[in-house]
């Protein structure tokens, strides 16, 4: 947990994309393939590494929201693609590094989600994810701890559950995999009070159902220290 402890000794307010995705990782959340690159050469390297396609993101504590700065490519499919729109991205006021991401193949988004209620404690979310999260308004929580039973509860709770069965012929959702991700976040609030909240958003679901987070953020408590 290094990530954590790095960020809460540099007062920082949150951990960025990559970081994040790191600190879930350790609990058994799955999270797409990557790497931090710091240059175009690094980044086109890291692509042929991963497989093309990729996509391209910044990476900087304080770009919360990266596409709303034009800081994601998608669908790269060469180096010299990666190359050009590296040039791009480090331009990008507060980009600190590249984040070089396989292309998850997939039509179905989910959301999940932490947050901490001052008086409930930690709270987990699910719910439709990616550009319909706040259209639909389609989500439902439960207060941590979470057996297997209360994450598959919530699953099959939404108003859009048939999305999770076999879809344009995808496989359906596996839902254990999607209810031990939520016991996950349902934990990291019990064992660490300095996570304020955890947004995973998108979740993408693979064509043979199995989810993963794309991008997520972590959000974390106010320590009294300054912010940089």
């Amino acid at each position: 947990m290094n990530v954590l402890k790095e960020a809460l000794a540099a007062g920082m307010p949150t951990l960025d994309e990559y970081r994040s995705k790191q600190f879930l990782s350790a609990f058994g959340i799955p999270v797409s393939r990557e790497c931090v690159a710091g240059d175009p050469a690094a980044a086109a390297a890291a692509a042929e590494t991963i497989g093309f396609p990729v996509v391209l993101k910044v990476v900087g504590h304080a770009l919360y929201h990266k596409t709303e700065v034009g800081g994601v490519a998608l669908n790269l499919k060469s180096s010299d693609g990666v190359k050009a729109e590296s040039l791009r991205l480090l331009k990008i006021p507060g980009c600190e590094a590249l984040l070089v991401q396989e292309m998850v193949k997939g039509d179905r988004e989910l959301v999940c989600g932490m947050t901490r209620d001052p008086q409930l404690g930690p709270c987990v979310m699910f719910g439709l994810g990616g550009i319909f999260t706040e259209a639909l308004n389609d989500a439902v929580f439960r207060v941590a701890p979470l057996a297997l039973s209360d994450a598959l509860e919530m699953v099959g709770e939404i108003r859009s559950v048939k999305v999770l069965g076999a879809f344009r012929g995808q496989s359906p959702v596996k839902l254990e995999a999607v209810a031990r991700l939520l016991v996950a976040l349902g934990e990291i609030g019990l064992q660490h009070e300095a996570i304020q909240a955890i947004d995973i958003n998108p979740i993408k679901i693979r064509v043979d159902g199995t989810p993963v987070a794309v991008d997520a953020l972590i959000t974390l408590a106010f320590t009294g220290k300054a912010r940089r």
